[in-house]
């Protein structure tokens, strides 16, 4: 979810970030970037803007399920000229990823 309180600051925001929901990823200790599967319900941006609202998904294989398992790092990102950034998961929510995955 991209919120921003203000209406016009969003409308803003939404038209320089198109087709961000194609360039959420997940890198998993030295495992590959795997890049989300976005939206498979129904198309949710335009060319003018992208939607506030995104349904996301990755495939795990079996290396970085093993991976994550053993504690790697669990990387999440976003490699858009509007938005980029990098967030590492902190050792709570990696243990609980992997819970997840059992």
């Amino acid at each position: 979810m991209i919120e921003f309180a203000d209406v016009e600051e969003r409308r803003a925001a939404l038209a320089r970030m198109v087709g961000i929901e194609h360039r959420v990823w997940v890198k998993v200790g030295g495992n590959d970037q795997v890049v989300a599967v976005a939206n498979e319900d129904l198309a949710r941006s335009t060319d003018e803007k992208t939607s506030a609202v995104h349904f996301l998904r990755f495939e795990f294989d079996h290396a970085m399920v093993v991976a994550i398992k053993a504690g790697a790092d669990v990387r999440f990102g976003v490699d858009h000229e509007a938005v980029p950034d990098e967030v590492v998961l902190d050792d709570v929510l990696q243990k609980n990823l992997a819970k997840d995955l059992e």
